[in-house]
């Protein structure tokens, strides 16, 4: 019989993130519906990997600017096509806009960009993408309090103190997790090349 520490390890990313929206979700009114958190809940494991989120282009790893994805999605002739890149855009800035506004707001780009571009690009699947269209359409719709539930699931929706912090850098230190490294370098922190640590 597995002991209760190997049952909590054996959850998803993706289960983790579920329940942590589906208890958030309580507040709201009215309460997304249960497609939409697992929708949610998805896309925050699957950007857990960073080769979701971060794009290989002329020799540099970065995240793909919001106002290329839609200048693809506009000048691409394929229906399907246009569907995936619009997709990846919402995701993108749901992700973006929730978990690193403040690395955006120095740069000038404000909550409300995030919301017209991922609530733009959700709209047109609502109407348009062969699956998932009531899913995409509330998407469209509450985008701004969505993008507040996934940055408060994420731990972005309040400040953390030092000790907060440093337990956030000592769970990286063990899991080397691309997400806790992403949380963290969103917080200031720089962190030790991998591959120099012991």
């Amino acid at each position: 019989m597995p002991s209760v520490s190997q049952t909590t390890f054996e959850r998803t990313l993706a289960d983790f993130f579920r329940e942590r929206l589906q208890a958030g979700a309580d507040d709201l009114d009215p309460r997304p519906k249960e497609e939409t958190l697992w929708y949610l809940g998805s896309l925050l494991a699957r950007f857990g990997d960073s080769g979701q989120v971060f794009s290989y282009d002329q020799g540099e790893v970065s995240v793909r600017p919001l106002a290329l994805l839609y200048r693809d999605a506009v000048e691409v002739d394929d229906h399907y096509h246009r569907c995936l890149i619009l997709r990846q855009l919402g995701d993108l800035a749901l992700f973006m806009g929730a978990l690193f506004p403040e690395n955006y707001r120095r740069r000038g780009i404000s909550r409300d960009y995030f919301i017209g571009m991922g609530g733009g690009a959700y709209d047109y699947l609502g109407e348009n993408a062969r699956h998932n269209r009531e899913v995409f359409s509330e998407l469209a719709e509450r985008f701004g309090r969505l993008l507040e539930l996934v940055a408060e699931v994420c731990g972005r929706g309040r400040e953390m103190d030092a000790t907060d912090i440093l337990q956030l850098f000592q769970r990286w230190r063990e899991t080397k997790d691309p997400q806790l490294a992403a949380q963290l370098r969103g917080l200031g922190v720089v962190l030790p090349e991998v591959g120099g640590m012991h």
